[in-house]
Parts: structure tokens; sequence; C-alpha cells
């Protein structure tokens, strides 16, 4: 288990994870609905998630919900790089009962975000503008680039989870040991 923290007068943020983990998660970001969309991406990644965060959402949860991104995606960067012996490139396209989203993902070591996932308004009391913001934040600390698309929905709450869902599962598929590929690049370097 790898562990990173980061303090601000905004947040006071601790994560570990577990590469080799057995899905489990334990979640507290003052975000319920974060710590759902986090635990399912714990689950279907199966990367062990111990994240705890005290945050300024009496102003709102933007700064929590970001900063968890950047720390989750610096330990996730300090897991996979070098890339070596792995896939490097998954996919997935999840499905929710109406909705479906898709993730390509690339472990590159040059992040690059697409985002095509329109869900204005609100699950709950959670602004959902800030699910790009979480993306933004994890994807360029990870220094991996991924292309989230939205396919079909309706629903805000399935299309969000299946946003996470994908996401998690193409790093999976991405992160697959293969002996065969030893540095997956022209390059001989990622």
């Amino acid at each position: 288990m790898i562990s990173k923290s980061r303090k601000t007068k905004e947040t006071d943020i601790t994560v570990s994870l577990d590469m080799s983990g057995v899905q489990k998660s334990k979640i507290d970001t003052g975000v319920g609905f974060l710590d759902h969309m986090l635990d399912s991406f714990s689950r279907h990644s199966l990367i062990d998630l111990e994240i705890s965060c005290k945050g300024d959402t009496h102003i709102d949860d933007h700064h929590s919900v970001e900063d968890i991104g950047i720390v989750l995606g610096s330990l996730l960067a300090e897991a996979i790089y070098p890339v070596s012996n792995m896939e490097r490139f998954g996919s997935a396209s999840i499905v929710m009962d109406e909705a479906c989203v898709s993730c390509d993902l690339d472990l590159s070591n040059r992040p690059y975000l697409v985002f095509e996932v329109d869900v204005a308004g609100k699950v709950g009391s959670f602004d959902t503008e800030l699910v790009e913001e979480f993306f933004k934040a994890l994807v360029l600390n990870a220094r991996v680039s991924a292309h989230i698309v939205l396919q079909r929905g309706k629903n805000k709450h399935h299309i969000i989870e299946a946003a996470f869902k994908s996401f998690a599962v193409a790093l999976r598929r991405a992160m697959q040991k293969n002996e065969k590929v030893g540095i997956p690049s022209t390059k001989d370097m990622l």
C-alpha cells in the first residue's frame, strides 16, 4: 500500500492505495455522492482505496473533489510508471440501465482528457460539473490519456457512475500484465 497526503487551506486529504487489492475501500470524503463513485471505482479497477478528506464543503464540494483527483492521480502515477510488461491501452463501455459511457485509455505518461459527458445539474446536492473537474485532476496527475464519452443516457446518476466504472475497467485492462510487450512503445520508453 502506498499513501500520499495533501493539506491546503481548503482541504486535508490522505489517500492510500493497493494495486493488488481485493476490492476493499474505506472512503470518507465528506461528499456522499463522490464516496459512492470512488467505491465503485475501487471495486471495478481492483484497486483498494482508503481516502479521507476534510474539506471546506460549507462553501461547496469543488475543492474536495478536485484535490482528491490530484492526490489519487499522483498515487496512480507512482504505481504505474515506468510502464513495463503492461498492456498500456485499455477500453471499456459500461451500461447502467439506459446509460452507456465508454472510456478509452492510454498509460502514455502524457496527460490528455477528452470528456464528452454532458450532465449539467445536480445529483442530490452534488454539482455534476465537478465530475469533469475530478477527471481533469486525476488524468493530469496520473499522466494518462483518457477519452470518456457518453454514448447514450438520461439519468445523471447512471451516466456519472458509468463514467467512473468505465474509467476503472479501462485502467484495469491497461494495467493488465503481459510479459511479451516489454516496454509497450516504439520509443522504448513512456
